[in-house]
């Protein structure tokens, strides 16, 4: 793995993409064989990718609505419960 990829930036890609490369770099650094240095370098990157990554499932679990079928038979829509998914 060279230096290049520990340093690449984060900005502009997917989600999936940065979930991807956090995966990678928690594989790369389970493994034990990085020195000190190189360690903070991933240390850094992952934990940029992780707030990033974060901030964008916090800002979609807003956007998500519940369709829910009124007593009336019309639709609306209610904010989805923070503990739906827990």
């Amino acid at each position: 793995m060279n230096e290049e990829k520990a340093n690449e930036g984060t900005c502009g890609k997917k989600f999936e993409e940065n979930m991807a490369r956090l995966e990678e770099i928690l594989q790369i650094m389970e493994r034990g064989e990085l020195g000190l240095e190189e360690s903070i370098k991933y240390f850094r990157e992952g934990s940029g990718l992780y707030k990033l990554c974060e901030k964008k499932l916090k800002s979609a679990e807003g956007e998500i609505v519940v369709l829910m079928e009124g007593l009336e038979g019309d639709v609306i829509q209610k904010p989805i419960e923070e503990n739906l998914f827990e």
